[in-house]
């Protein structure tokens, strides 16, 4: 293998096995500090060691074992207190005992950590980003990554969930929306490892608590917005609007388990939760064979009902949309430009604006609206899509 093949592999190890490593040590440890070192230091090791001696048949076990010796190698030479010095012999064990946690997932186990409720919701998110999803000190903002995230070791106990999981909830959708639209230049579009790992870890919360709406809501809206993922974005890596997908590629088995856990909890008789609404107005997009099957009037009556949960600019500009197909564009145009000072700094609102402003024919102010959405949009996908319908304009 030559040094250009290994150094690919190095990097597809970091990607895949980074995550895993430092959930694996935290767990051990007890520590995210000394888990996310000694993880850089066998990745640095790697870096040394497998351009010479190949890279091995099992690269995260590799890690894994050369971060373990790394973390008590450090333990040892610091030797602050004579219990950290017995904890280091103990570990050198090959299959120390370990406690039974109500998680039994590491990376789960990690959130739950990351997303410790004395932390703000951004500092939670960006915890969870660098040490979860293995994403970069750049790719996150500096900014994110406080010196007083340091927070202590401790899962929840099962009692404590109820009391937790909302947070979790939280910062699990918003790392699927990373990997939905991923931010940054020289970022892939869609980050399928990000999306597929908050899919699988809220199939987790999903599995210690049945019961919670919710989780069942989140968990449905993440399968029926991942269903639609292959005909996002084309070949040339252009977004594709729903209005304009191929629905014959969206992942029929993803949209029926999202419909079944949307009926579920209508069947409950529970008053739903902010993602059991978003959850059931995807599952009428999606049950819609073409854009102009969609049920509007279903689609604004869920944005009303949610208004009530959730008042947010963001939510009000997404009803805009439906108020648009039911009550024309011109009505919509009015209500977008009552959330101008709470979303001037949005490309999505910019966007909402020019498509309305295209279809009432006001060619000037939607190419105005376009570049201004365009400059604002973080997603190359995203901005090839604006750029398009912009120069589409007469």
């Amino acid at each position: 293998m030559n040094v250009a093949d290994v150094r690919k592999a190095i990097t597809r190890a970091h990607h895949e096995e980074w995550a895993r490593v430092v959930a694996s040590l935290t767990r051990r440890f007890g520590d995210l500090d000394v888990a996310e070192e000694a993880a850089a230091e066998a990745f640095a090791t790697a870096v040394e060691r497998w351009p010479t001696d190949g890279v091995p048949p099992n690269p995260g076990a590799w890690l894994t074992t050369t971060a373990n010796r790394k973390a008590i190698d450090r333990m040892r030479r610091e030797n602050k207190r004579d219990d950290r010095q017995k904890e280091a012999q103990l570990l050198y064990d090959d299959d120390p005992p370990e406690p039974l946690y109500a998680i039994d997932d590491d990376r789960l186990r990690l959130i739950f950590t990351c997303c410790h409720p004395a932390l703000a919701m951004q500092t939670r998110v960006a915890l969870t980003l660098r040490m979860v999803a293995g994403l970069t000190v750049p790719e996150i903002a500096r900014a994110f990554l406080v010196q007083e995230a340091r927070i202590p070791y401790r899962v929840p106990s099962a009692e404590e969930f109820p009391a937790r999981v909302s947070g979790v909830l939280a910062v699990l959708f918003l790392v699927f929306n990373e990997g939905y639209l991923a931010t940054g230049p020289d970022t892939d579009p869609v980050r399928h490892d990000l999306t597929a790992e908050a899919i699988r870890l809220t199939r987790l919360i999903r599995a210690l608590m049945p019961q919670d709406g919710e989780v069942a809501g989140l968990l449905a809206l993440m399968l029926l917005i991942e269903a639609r993922r292959t005909a996002r974005v084309t070949a040339s890596g252009e977004l594709v609007t729903l209005d304009e997908q191929d629905r014959g590629a969206w992942d029929a088995a993803l949209i029926a388990e999202g419909h079944r856990l949307v009926r579920e909890r209508l069947a409950a008789g529970v008053a739903p939760g902010r993602y059991q609404i978003l959850a059931a107005i995807n599952a009428v997009h999606t049950s819609a064979r073409d854009i102009r099957d969609t049920d509007w009037s279903q689609v604004l009556a869920l944005y009303d009902q949610l208004v009530h949960l959730d008042p947010s600019p963001i939510i009000a500009l997404n009803r805009a949309v439906a108020v648009a197909e039911l009550d024309g564009p011109e009505v919509a145009l009015a209500a977008v430009d009552r959330l101008a000072d709470k979303l001037a700094g949005y490309h999505a609102y910019h966007a909402v604006r020019a498509d309305l402003l295209r279809r009432l024919g006001r060619s000037q102010k939607s190419r105005a609206a376009y570049d201004k959405a365009i400059e604002l949009a973080g997603n190359t996908a995203e901005t090839a899509s604006l750029t398009r319908r912009r120069d589409q304009l007469g």
